[in-house]
């Protein structure tokens, strides 16, 4: 990293990563992990892990794990630098990417497990053979949850292929229409 960078970049660095970090529970992702992606992303250059570890203030062992986790999910890769045996990394710079890798990745670790855990418990609803309307009206109900859910596994995969800059038109039309939609279905309300 250069020291002769100007001091209002070095700030916005710093607030970059801390808003990255701050934002990682609500996207499901550790702090750290989020912070050292910040640092990657905004980085004109791959770093190595000592200078990750310093800017940062953390330890090898949770550098090396946090790494090992981004470059998992294909949001940093390593480089080699000519006459350095050091490993360098360097984050995906298309934020469409990293997005559509966060959703796939939450989705795959989230709302996989809920579906497969709310069909362990319809299965033990039928174990005790749903004898009462009160047991049969509960299967209904978890199985509607699991129909949204699925519908939005479905809605999510059939979508992020289609989440990158090339895109941006057809998606700002798909907004739109939404709404549009809402717009009129308020109008409705009103009138």
């Amino acid at each position: 990293m250069s020291d002769s960078r100007p001091e209002a970049y070095e700030q916005a660095l710093d607030q970059f990563v801390k808003l990255w970090g701050d934002m990682a529970s609500a996207w499901g992702i550790n702090k750290t992990m989020s912070q050292i992606h910040a640092l990657l992303y905004a980085e004109s250059h791959p770093l190595d892990t000592d200078e990750i570890m310093e800017k940062l203030q953390i330890s090898r062992g949770n550098a090396n794990m946090n790494l090992r986790r981004l470059s998992d999910w294909e949001l940093i890769h390593k480089v080699s630098l000519p006459g350095s045996r050091k490993d360098y990394y360097a984050a995906e710079t298309d934020v469409w990417k990293i997005v559509s890798t966060i959703i796939r990745e939450r989705q795959q670790r989230e709302i996989a497990p809920i579906r497969k855990n709310l069909e362990q418990c319809i299965e033990t609803l039928e174990k005790g053979g749903l004898p009462d309307e009160e047991s049969q009206e509960f299967k209904v109900r978890i199985e509607n949850y699991m129909e949204f859910l699925e519908m939005f596994e479905r809605f999510t995969d059939a979508l992020l292929p289609y989440i990158n800059k090339k895109n941006l038109g057809f998606l700002k039309q798909l907004v739109k229409l939404v709404e549009v939609k809402e717009s009129l279905k308020g109008k409705k309300k009103d009138g």
